[in-house]
């Protein structure tokens, strides 16, 4: 189950990750620290959503 974890977790970590910096960039933030930080949240919020997916899945 952790490899399929891992397979998850590269398509859901890259979508999670340009979806909050696409959020941080709508709420007028522009610089690199805002960015930096919303792409490390998005990738953080992949671990537990892609061991979620693998679970339900096997």
């Amino acid at each position: 189950m952790t490899r399929l974890m891992l397979i998850i977790f590269s398509m859901a970590s890259t979508t999670l990750m340009g979806m909050m910096i696409v959020a941080a960039l709508v709420a007028g933030y522009v610089t690199l620290k805002p960015l930096a930080i919303a792409a490390a949240i998005g990738f953080l919020l992949a671990l537990p959503v892609s061991w979620q997916i693998a679970r339900r899945i096997a």
